[in-house]
């Protein structure tokens, strides 16, 4: 994932902070501890980035989680019906229960996304003041 650093995509999939790309912006680790999913740090320990800008940041991120979802509901579909060839009720099933399981990742990834609309990486200088 290394070679990734320094793009967009390094700092959706890791939550890496998007300007330094040094340190998660998730005070936990593990997106299915649910009750911790979205507890984020205030500010970048290594930059300090802030994260929320302004209050109620994150609720665009809800414009972004509709079609991170149905990206996960279309493989979801694809792999059940078409590959595997399952019936259409069961495959609906799954479907739920795809979505059901992947909703804190799903939910990180929409944050995720939304802040790298707002917060562009800048290459950190050696020289430390």
């Amino acid at each position: 994932m290394t070679i990734l650093k320094g793009s967009k995509v390094y700092s959706i999939l890791t939550g890496s902070c998007p300007v330094c790309q040094e340190e998660s912006m998730y005070k936990e680790a593990n997106p299915f501890k649910v009750m911790s999913t979205l507890k984020m740090h205030e500010r970048c320990s290594h930059c300090s980035t802030k994260y929320k800008m302004e209050p109620s940041f994150f609720f665009g991120a809800m414009y972004v989680s509709y079609p991170v979802g149905i990206a996960f509901a279309s493989v979801a579909f694809v792999l059940s019906y078409m590959v595997f060839g399952i019936a259409i009720l069961p495959t609906f099933f799954i479907i739920c229960a795809v979505m059901l399981v992947m909703l804190p990742i799903i939910l990180r990834l929409s944050r995720n996304i939304w802040i790298n609309f707002f917060k562009h990486y800048q290459k950190q200088s050696n020289v430390s003041a």
